[in-house]
């Protein structure tokens, strides 16, 4: 099968879920800049998690372009995928309309492993699909970016029982180091 209707679907729900966490901010009732203050929790948890959409958007564009088909199972890793980032909009609002306090903090650190592992299986699904010599499994190699971050979620979901404010530290840390471009998908195809 061709990979166009997968990307096109893929895209529109990422867009829906964009879409769903900023109409989920409300408009503050004043007029000055302390009423602003009650929607910084809110707005930060958004800005977080417009930076995760962004990445899984960016990066499952790439993977899907070093491919030529998909298959069942390719269509049903990446429904997996859709899956754990469409509640991304729900923890998100959770904990910054709870101003991230330790279980909405957990929880968002759950979707997030559970959206890194999930993006690890469509790889390695993308991959048996193509062959061990295929140009995206010289692409992603061992994905050990991938790998470090889901350790990352591993340790700051009960580490945000002692200390909530470093397991958001610890979200941020791994959104900046996916910021950083990962040029291997890019390198593979200029190939």
């Amino acid at each position: 099968m061709g990979k166009g209707r997968l990307e096109a679907f893929s895209d529109g729900v990422i867009a829906v879920i964009i879409t769903i966490m900023v109409l989920e901010m409300k408009v503050p009732h004043g007029v000055d800049l302390a009423s602003l203050e009650p929607v910084i929790p809110v707005f930060v948890s958004y800005v977080l998690s417009f930076v995760y959409v962004a990445i899984y958007w960016n990066n499952h564009h790439h993977m899907l372009h070093a491919v030529g088909t998909v298959n069942g199972q390719i269509l049903w890793a990446n429904l997996h995928l859709l899956f754990w980032l469409s509640l991304i909009p729900f923890v998100t609002g959770w904990m910054g309309e709870n101003h991230f306090a330790a279980v909405p903090v957990a929880a968002y650190g759950a979707v997030l492993l559970l959206s890194g592992l999930s993006y690890y299986i469509l790889g390695r699904v993308l991959i048996r699909h193509h062959g061990e010599n295929s140009k995206i499994a010289r692409a992603l190699g061992r994905d050990f970016k991938g790998l470090i971050s889901v350790v990352i979620y591993a340790v700051a979901i009960p580490l945000s029982f002692v200390s909530r404010w470093t397991s958001v530290a610890l979200y941020f840390a791994v959104a900046v180091m996916w910021l950083l471009p990962d040029r291997r998908i890019e390198r593979t195809l200029g190939e």
